[in-house]
């Protein structure tokens, strides 16, 4: 094949690709008279008991002598931790967060003299009886130089509170659309897109409120034994939303 037949069939080929009467059509994005489209936002709102409690712990330390704070700062971390694990299934989880042991220094005087060391470590517990929540939270208030932080209601990130709010938006969100087309007389005939708006939040359904408890600390010696707190489970509330569009059959206007 000569050089002027290979331009002439590359041409060829170039223009069957740019031809206009080839190009893809694109789809009418509003709706046609033949199939009008229906946007519509669907939205639900649930009210769910919470499923895991959450409170912080905060042992803590102080000594002349670094070795006497870290040791006190390790005693005083274990009691905490075994007591914690006493409560066996009621306790979902337990984590150690951030340890510290920091100097105090002098605020007078040359030099860098430390006057006293202080010891702390965070500890995480979750847990699903709220029966045994109060009696765990007094009954670690009670130890040494504890602090206790929470609850903070929550619900699992897999709960199927999450799975209802969704059902339900997107059930609420078709009724809406069959209403606005029984207005005009006529009846919905495909879906064509469903939208979940709240994906792009970071946390598109639940919504909990952590509420702190008085933070306690004392000495046990001290103290007669406190009764067990009350604590009353606060609510969750759960929001899901969905956009939607329909195509209807065409109404006679």
């Amino acid at each position: 094949m000569t050089d002027k037949v290979r331009k002439r069939a590359a041409g060829d080929r170039v223009g069957r690709m740019t031809s206009p009467s080839e190009e893809p059509r694109h789809a009418v994005p509003y709706g046609t008279p033949d199939a009008p489209r229906i946007a519509v936002r669907g939205e639900a709102h649930l009210e769910v008991d919470p499923e895991i409690a959450r409170i912080g712990i905060t042992v803590s330390a102080r000594g002349t002598d670094r070795h006497g704070a870290l040791s006190d700062l390790t005693r005083r971390n274990t009691t905490a931790l075994d007591l914690v694990k006493t409560y066996g299934d009621a306790v979902e989880k337990l984590e150690t967060g951030a340890f510290s042991i920091t100097p105090e220094l002098t605020k007078r005087g040359r030099g860098e003299r430390v006057r006293a060391y202080h010891g702390r470590v965070h500890i995480t517990a979750e847990l699903t009886d709220f029966t045994a929540l109060g009696e765990l939270t007094t009954r670690l208030a009670d130890l040494d130089l504890t602090r206790i932080d929470g609850p903070s209601w929550v619900l699992r990130p897999d709960s199927p509170a999450y799975r209802r709010a969704r059902q339900q938006a997107v059930r609420e969100a078709v009724q809406r659309a069959r209403e606005y087309a029984e207005a005009l007389g006529t009846t919905l005939a495909a879906l064509v897109e469903l939208a979940d708006i709240g994906a792009e939040n970071a946390h598109p359904y639940g919504v909990a409120r952590a509420n702190s408890m008085r933070t306690m600390a004392f000495d046990a010696a001290e103290s007669a034994e406190a009764p067990p707190l009350d604590l009353e489970p606060e609510r969750q509330h759960v929001y899901a939303q969905v956009n939607a569009r329909f195509t209807m059959a065409p109404p006679a206007l």
